[in-house]
């Protein structure tokens, strides 16, 4: 009775889809971003429908006048061997659709899910090691907030950017010692958020801020380090020089932090490259339209950096910026045709590299 009513039919019908909608619910999951408890309800409603399905087709039979309970059809009438020839149909269809995934998967998405898990599994191994190396050397990080400009003359804004970067640049010679980048640090230039805020955005221990006043040729700059856990100045120092001491005065901001930090330095104490003071003013301008990344700055920065070279030719910092402004020109802007500017860039770099073969920023 149970196989003329269909039910083994049923059954198995019901048990291949069933699977089917399984394995399909298995690969969307994490590719919907699902929670994994999305295919144990599944499961559940399924393993529950399959009980009514059974139920169901054994109380009740489909007639050419619809769904009536079984007991109220005719046998002589009953057409249960033609649902069964068209439940063998659908069951060969649904199980050749099944063979056709259960090969796409075991062949086609299995090793690619391998090979994730594996790149998962070592990316975490990574994450860990990285964890506990940053943990380690995470109380000699630091980040150089911009300094603020002091003076009364609102332009001079570009001098106090570039003393902030020239000392950054300073400490990210020092191998031991972790410095946010120029980018990151600079993105809260302007920003009203206090210093324990910007240190757990940049990730560092330290914290070198400070100011700049600049008047003529003297030179009012005031540097202060601080650690950020405790929430103390390690150190501070208020420097007034003319302005051609402002190399000799990074120089000893940067040797102050290295060692209020109790760094060991391997080698030399990095150092400033020293020019011309006027050239130095007209390099830190240059650099400053540089950086505004407009067709007006660009050429505003081409001037002064060449301005900067003809009092000094031999200061690296200008040729190696000149180059990029060429190569911007050329790229970005179209003021010059592209092998042009292409040609000037390289120039300007390789007369860079040529007078000191160590400077980092020209390669």
């Amino acid at each position: 009775e149970l196989r003329r009513r269909n039910v083994f039919r049923v059954a198995l019908a019901y048990i291949v889809v069933a699977w089917l909608i399984l394995q399909v619910g298995d690969t969307l999951a994490p590719a919907l971003r699902l929670p994994d408890w999305v295919n144990t309800v599944l499961a559940f409603f399924l393993i529950l429908g399959f009980t009514l399905a059974i139920f169901f087709y054994w109380a009740y039979e489909l007639t050419p006048q619809g769904l009536k309970k079984e007991k109220e059809v005719d046998r002589s009438q009953s057409i249960t061997h033609v649902t069964g020839r068209k439940l063998d149909f659908v069951i060969i269809a649904v199980l050749v659709v099944a063979l056709g995934y259960f090969g796409y998967d075991k062949f086609i998405l299995h090793p690619a899910r391998d090979a994730a898990e594996i790149e998962a599994a070592v990316q975490s191994a990574r994450e860990q090691v990285a964890s506990a190396v940053e943990q380690q050397e995470s109380a000699k990080s630091i980040a150089v907030l911009p300094f603020v400009n002091m003076s009364d003359d609102a332009s001079n804004e570009y001098f106090s950017d570039g003393i902030s970067e020239e000392i950054l640049n300073l400490l990210a010679q020092v191998p031991q010692l972790r410095v946010t980048s120029r980018s990151s640090a600079f993105s809260f230039k302007g920003q009203n958020v206090d210093v324990p805020t910007i240190a757990a955005k940049l990730n560092v221990a330290h914290i070198l801020e400070g100011s700049v006043r600049k008047s003529g040729n003297e030179l009012r700059i005031t540097a202060q380090l601080m650690a950020v856990e405790t929430d103390t100045h390690l150190w501070s120092k208020t420097y007034d020089r003319e302005l051609k001491s402002v190399f000799v005065i990074q120089d000893e901001i940067a040797a102050a932090v290295v060692d209020a930090l109790k760094i060991k330095l391997l080698g030399e104490k990095p150092s400033s490259t020293e020019t011309n003071p006027e050239a130095y003013a007209l390099y830190l301008q240059g650099r400053h339209f540089s950086k505004q990344g407009t067709l007006v700055s660009s050429k505003q920065a081409e001037t002064l950096l060449a301005q900067a070279l003809e009092i000094d030719p031999n200061y690296v910092p200008a040729w190696t910026e000149l180059g990029y402004v060429y190569e911007r020109q050329a790229t970005t802007f179209g003021l010059r045709p592209k092998d042009e500017g292409t040609e000037l860039a390289r120039d300007a770099v390789q007369k860079a590299l040529l007078i000191n073969p160590q400077y980092g920023p020209a390669y």
